[in-house]
């Protein structure tokens, strides 16, 4: 596993977006941009049990993830990983801190029915551009 080098960890911090990209059943990619979360070990990312990337990263644990800077949109640090875990466990808690992150307030997607999912990807590549 690779780390998140240090000059960097502040994407993880700032409510800066990632655009994860998965790959389709026909090997087509698919990219969505979400929120993002960093645990020191693992990315940390949320959603909703049957959502397309929900079902792509059960299917296929490989994925990679962009993560541009806010205020230098040719920063960024660009990930290539696998999911190594699939968990409800704590994804209400998870999916609620980052909505305070991202929005300041709690979090209004809450559906009736359908399971948060936290996804942990372990970093296998990591390239950075500061330009």
């Amino acid at each position: 596993m690779v780390k998140i080098p240090a000059e960097f960890m502040d994407l993880f911090e700032k409510k800066a977006f990632g655009h994860l990209a998965t790959v389709m059943k026909d090997g087509s990619p698919q990219v969505s941009p979400l929120w993002v979360d960093y645990d020191g070990e693992y990315v940390l990312l949320n959603s909703a049990r049957g959502r397309v990337k929900d079902v792509n990263m059960r299917r296929d644990a490989r994925v990679a993830l962009e993560v541009q800077d806010p205020q230098n949109s040719y920063r960024y640090i660009l990930i290539r990983g696998v999911v190594v875990e699939v968990t409800e466990a704590g994804a209400v808690e998870h999916i609620e801190k980052l909505a305070m992150k991202y929005t300041g307030k709690p979090f209004t997607g809450h559906q009736a029915g359908i399971a948060r999912v936290i996804y942990k990807i372990a970093p296998r590549k990591v390239t950075t551009s500061k330009s």
